[in-house]
């Protein structure tokens, strides 16, 4: 996930609210404002790729984007069915179109879930086995680690948001006292972000280590 932060301190923003991080300064606003949104996306980047990641419960996002060989071409299944989970292991996939209930089989068959669906005819049903004690533990490690890339993401828009900043700073647009408080802003913005993947983790730990 490539997150930059564009040089903006040439730009004349009018003025506007920067989504809870205190500026002063339309220019540096307007770095700060552009580099949380970024932040943003990584958190909401690593929330989705945690919900690839099979804890034994069923859910949508784990086969909404297999893709499906409809009618010659290749489409998202979320495209073109619709999904449910009357239980807590079980995720119904129904065709909106019935001729294409073949093409759905065969593509969660070839995909990576490891699960055999059941073709009734009508809708296909997955039934999802609960995971042993060590894959729980490997998957703990997996989330872990698309954690630390989500605050790796957060952290390099920090470091581009600061870049733009001293340069602000270097052709005399902002002080070095104005840069020094700006900064403080971009880091409270970074710690909130990271904080909030943190949570994510917890979250999907515990998720993971359910009986």
């Amino acid at each position: 996930m490539n997150l930059q932060v564009r040089p903006l301190h040439r730009m004349k923003p009018a003025p506007r609210d920067y989504a809870g991080c205190s500026m002063d300064e339309d220019l540096t606003g307007l770095v700060v404002s552009e580099a949380r949104d970024h932040m943003a996306r990584a958190v909401e980047h690593t929330r989705a790729e945690f919900g690839t990641i099979r804890t034994g419960r069923a859910s949508p996002a784990l086969v909404e984007h297999v893709k499906v060989d409809y009618y010659g071409t290749e489409t998202e299944l979320r495209q073109i069915a619709g999904f449910s989970v009357p239980e807590a292991r079980l995720l119904v996939v129904a065709p909106y179109d019935k001729g294409a209930l073949g093409a759905i089989e065969k593509a969660l068959q070839s995909s990576d879930l490891g699960i055999t669906p059941s073709n009734d005819g009508a809708v296909i049903r997955l039934n999802f086995p609960v995971p042993t004690e060590q894959r729980r533990k490997e998957l703990v490690k997996m989330v872990r680690h698309k954690a630390e890339e989500g605050k790796v993401s957060v952290r390099n828009v920090r470091r581009a948001a600061r870049q733009d900043l001293e340069s602000m700073q270097k052709d005399g647009d902002i002080s070095t006292d104005q840069l020094k408080g700006v900064e403080k802003d971009l880091e409270r913005c970074t710690q909130d972000q990271v904080a909030a993947i943190d949570k994510l983790l917890v979250h999907k730990e515990q998720e993971l280590l359910e009986i």
